[in-house]
């Protein structure tokens, strides 16, 4: 049968049928309390590898972020988020906003929100944050405000559209990186950070 005699049989059918109306979708859904939604983040994104602390605002995120890494790998140069980085860091060590070259061995990024259903950090690409900080790192900090935390993926398009500027690129870290493709063994930091820790900033 050819294809407009396909289409003619269809339009046939469907003359004089009733039209369905299809409901509007929903996207907003209402945050859990903070208690509940904070718990439950931290619940999911310990179970994917990731590890935290709390700070009260973000001007203790230098000294805390560099506690982390330090003691981990030496630094000399931190790649990082442009907003982080006017904050008060060391002197003597260099800061660099562009994006992450593959020697590059730490960054410290701002996400735009966390999942609370998953345990998932959102970043948005941007000039600010180049998305290779994302992956290239062997070690990540993320801050995370607390007033950015929904309950489920839906609520960050809600937030997405009320900002009303769609980045070129979302990108949802659920922990470090890690692959089973040898032998079925969980391997990690194989295609990206190998540690990721969260900053709550209250």
């Amino acid at each position: 049968m050819s294809r407009d005699a396909v289409f003619a049989s269809i339009r046939a059918s469907l003359q004089g049928a009733p039209r369905v109306e299809q409901p509007a979708p929903v996207w907003h859904q209402p945050a859990p309390s903070e208690p509940a939604s904070l718990a439950r983040f931290l619940e999911r994104a310990a179970f994917h590898a990731c590890t935290h602390e709390r700070i009260a605002t973000l001007d203790e995120l230098p000294m805390r972020a560099l506690a982390w890494l330090e003691s981990r790998t030496p630094l000399t140069t931190l790649w990082m988020a442009a907003p982080l980085a006017e904050l008060a860091w060391p002197a003597t060590l260099a800061r660099r906003s562009d994006a992450a070259a593959k020697d590059t061995v730490a960054a410290v990024s701002l996400a735009f929100a966390g999942i609370a259903e998953s345990g998932t950090l959102v970043m948005c690409s941007g000039p600010e944050s180049p998305i290779t900080h994302n992956y290239v790192p062997e070690f990540h900090v993320i801050a995370l405000r607390i007033a950015d935390l929904v309950a489920t993926q839906e609520a960050v398009w809600a937030r997405l559209r009320e900002r009303g500027a769609i980045p070129r690129a979302l990108n949802l870290i659920a922990g470090p990186s890690r692959t089973g493709d040898v032998e079925q063994t969980i391997q990690i930091g194989a295609h990206g950070p190998r540690a990721v820790h969260i900053l709550l900033v209250d």
